[in-house]
């Protein structure tokens, strides 16, 4: 079976090619520059979301499975009509080709985003009702959408969303690798101020929750939420990278008014709702039918700061 993958020099995009070749598929690369790839490689150019429809049924030709990973990501400054354009006409334009070409399964790859905003305190699982809060969020959520419709039209039930909390792995961006930095700095920190708690996922076990949705014996639902096993509290995260950079954990507890009303006048008050609210992300249904979250988050990020180190 031939299983087609956007997004593949991307961050998670890498670990799913990496997993499927190891799992014995045959795997279709679609770029933007497919001439990057080596000449052995099955790569093709990914079209434009206005291409023609032909484009799109091209290179679905003799391939089973999509694993949709391409994505403007919200570490870009970008538009709300670039989000929609890359997260939403695109999405729309392979799954509609894939449900008439394709006669397997179409993963998209979306977030938690799509369903809550930074701020957002509470869990969040599969029922969560959608309500995002940036173009960003509202361009994945509209994805997701294009994505079910597509497959519905078609009379299809085999397309699925997988929404993923904060992605931690080498490559990494966002917060995650904002609050890596702030870490590997001599100075004592007010992290312990910092009450937040976040679900992470690895890109390994992303990969993995991919995998296993497209080989799973029995019938996908259309929402899957994924995350690491224990969620964090940000100041462990914190603590973690310090160990990593070998650092002592230097945090020192503040009272949190002063430090909202610095940030306020900073003009940082997101940021500061960012970092004190508590989103958990409930994967027990992909734990139900066979997914293994990662246990170790803590010790993968002391891990990967120990190897940014040494390799800087």
């Amino acid at each position: 079976m031939k299983v087609l993958v956007t997004g593949a020099t991307g961050f998670i995009g890498r670990q799913v090619v990496q997993q499927l070749r190891e799992a014995r598929f045959e795997v279709r690369i679609a770029s933007r520059h497919p001439e990057r790839f080596e000449a052995a490689s099955d790569a093709v150019l990914l079209p434009e979301p206005d291409a023609p429809v032909e484009a799109f049924l091209s290179i679905m030709q003799d391939v089973t499975h999509v694993a949709h990973c391409a994505a403007l990501n919200n570490d870009r400054d970008a538009s709300g009509a670039d989000y929609l354009r890359a997260n939403a006409e695109l999405t729309g334009r392979l799954a509609h080709a894939a449900a008439v070409q394709a006669g397997g399964r179409f993963i998209y790859l979306s977030s938690i985003r799509a369903v809550a905003g930074p701020g957002f305190s509470g869990t969040i699982d599969e029922k969560t009702p959608p309500a995002p809060q940036c173009a960003y969020g509202r361009s994945k959520r509209e994805g997701e959408i294009r994505t079910l419709d597509a497959y519905r039209s078609a009379g299809r039930s085999d397309a699925a969303v997988l929404r993923l909390p904060p992605v931690h792995g080498e490559g990494m961006k966002g917060n995650l690798a904002t609050l890596m930095r702030l870490a590997d700095t001599a100075l004592p920190l007010p992290a312990a101020a910092l009450t937040g708690v976040r679900s992470l996922i690895s890109c390994g076990a992303a990969a993995r929750a991919v995998l296993h949705l497209l080989t799973r014996s029995t019938p996908l639902r259309p929402v899957y939420v994924a995350g690491d096993r224990r969620p964090s509290p940000i100041s462990e995260i914190i603590t973690a990278f310090r160990r990593g950079f070998g650092r002592p954990a230097r945090l020192f507890a503040m009272p949190a008014a002063p430090m909202r009303a610095a940030a306020s006048l900073l003009g940082k008050g997101s940021t500061w709702e960012t970092m004190t609210a508590t989103q958990i992300c409930d994967p027990s249904l992909l734990v139900s039918q066979g997914w293994a979250p990662e246990t170790d988050t803590l010790e993968q990020l002391a891990e990967m700061a120990r190897h940014s180190k040494i390799g800087a």
